[in-house]
Parts: C-alpha cells; structure tokens; sequence
C-alpha cells in the first residue's frame, strides 16, 4: 500500500512546487482528460447529472453522520449551509411551477436532509459551533446574484419572476460553498469529516459542470439555444465551471493528504 502511494505522492509534490500559471495549465489539462474519458465511459450524459446529486447527497451523510454520532459541528460552516438550503428552496420552486422531474424528488431529498443540518448546528450542538470564524458576510454573495439575476436570466415564455429565480439558484449555488471554505482556511486544520464533505461537493460540481459541457458538445452548440438567448446560457455554464476551479484547489490538498496517509487536513495559508 505505502508503495503504491509513493509515486502519487511525489507527482502531487512536484505539482505543489510549480508557479500558479502551471499549476492553472495543468489543472486545465487534466480537466479536459477528465471529460474525455467520461465522454466514452458514460453514454447517457444525463446520468452525471443525477451522479452529482448523488455525490452531494453522500457528502450530506458524511455530515450528519458526523453530527448524530460524534456530536460536535465543528469546523462546519452555519453560513454555507444557509445558502445550500436557500438555492435549493429556490431551485425546488422553480421546478415545481416550470419543468416537474426527477430532479425534483432528488431536490426535495437534500433539502430536506440540509435542513436537519442547519437545525442540529443552529440548536442541538451550538456550543460546538464556531461562530468567531464563520465570518463571511452572506451579503457579499447573496446581494450580487441577485443583481445579477435581474440582469441576466432566461429569455424563455415563463413568468419573470420564475425565470429570475432560475437564474439567482444558479448564480447562488455556484458560489454557496465559500463561507465554508473561508471557515476552514481560518482555522487552517480540517479535522476528515468535513473534508470528506467539502471533496464530495468537489466530485459533484466537476460531474455537473461535465454534464453541462458534454451536452453542449454532443448537440454542437444547440443547447445553449434551447436555455434561451443573450448573455443565459453562457452563465449557465460559466456558473458551473466557477463552481468547479473554487472547489478544485481543496480537492488537490484532500487527495495530497489522503495518499500521503493524514486523515487530518493541513491547508496552507491562500488556499482560499
């Protein structure tokens, strides 16, 4: 096992020697190797779609796996877990009124499972809540999309305040996730539930964001007019491409960390 280790670990510590502008080359390239080899394993492409849901709803099962049996929410992020729970509020809404699928049920199951987060964090386990570095203001994020929703949201025949609060989920969900990183890089030491969680969101943004591009590819360009028109469809996949490079430089030190045999998590200072 240590053996087989070794050749990762030290291909990842040459990664971390190099300067930003190869790392971001390298991480573009081994993206698009990435989509590649998804593009002829997986045939329907809709199922990365439900995969996603299915690796953030596991990563929900880290976390309450977490909260029931070791009974602290330390290094868990209130903040983060509020703006989950408000773009799928708003994504579950907007599905019910515009396109009822099965997405739908899979919404309305994380919803429901962030939910019991929110309150076991908020009432149950307070005490073990770190308020002092979950500081991120949530207006820094929450204002700007939406502003940015009214702005630019789908050209389709549904009603304007459905197709603005399709856009706001987007524009939400792509940057949900950053007070919790913001907690971890304050405390600097992620204990491995947590960052069990955090790479799992990572694998379900990277196969959400891949969906999205192989589905352009494959119908060559014609989704994007079937999202609408203007500025739309290219936030749309701006939106998921944003998600996946925010989550990307976490995921780089979790695997770092797990082949090099830590269970606990050691960020460097500028990760986030």
């Amino acid at each position: 096992m240590r053996g087989s280790r070794r050749p990762v670990a030290v291909v990842l510590s040459w990664v971390r020697r190099q300067p930003p502008k190869v790392k971001a080359f390298l991480a573009v390239v081994a993206g698009m190797a990435a989509l590649v080899f998804i593009r002829f394993i997986v045939h329907d492409h809709d199922n990365l779609f439900v995969a996603a849901e299915a690796a953030h709803a596991l990563g929900l099962g880290v976390l309450i796996y977490k909260l029931t049996k070791e009974k602290t929410c330390a290094g868990l992020s209130l903040k983060s877990q509020d703006l989950t729970a408000l773009f799928l509020a708003v994504r579950l809404y907007c599905s019910f009124v515009m396109e009822y699928d099965i997405h739908t049920i899979l919404d309305t199951a994380t919803l429901a499972a962030t939910l019991f987060v929110i309150y076991m964090i908020r009432f149950k386990l307070r005490s073990t809540y770190m308020l002092d570095k979950d500081n991120f203001a949530l207006y820094y994020v929450v204002l700007p999309c939406a502003g940015l929703a009214l702005l630019v949201h789908p050209s389709t025949s549904h009603n304007i305040i459905n197709r603005i609060s399709w856009a706001f989920c987007v524009y939400l969900e792509a940057i949900s996730v950053l007070p919790q990183l913001r907690l971890m890089q304050n405390t600097k030491i992620v204990e491995p539930f947590t960052a069990h969680y955090v790479f799992a969101l990572g694998v379900a943004r990277f196969l959400s964001c891949a969906h999205w591009v192989l589905q352009v590819l494959d119908t060559r360009g014609r989704l994007l007019t079937a999202l609408g028109y203007g500025l739309w469809p290219s936030m749309v996949l701006l939106s998921e491409i944003v998600q996946t490079f925010i989550l990307a430089d976490f995921c780089y030190y979790y695997v770092k960390s797990v082949f090099g045999g830590q269970l606990v998590l050691r960020l460097p200072s500028g990760v986030v």
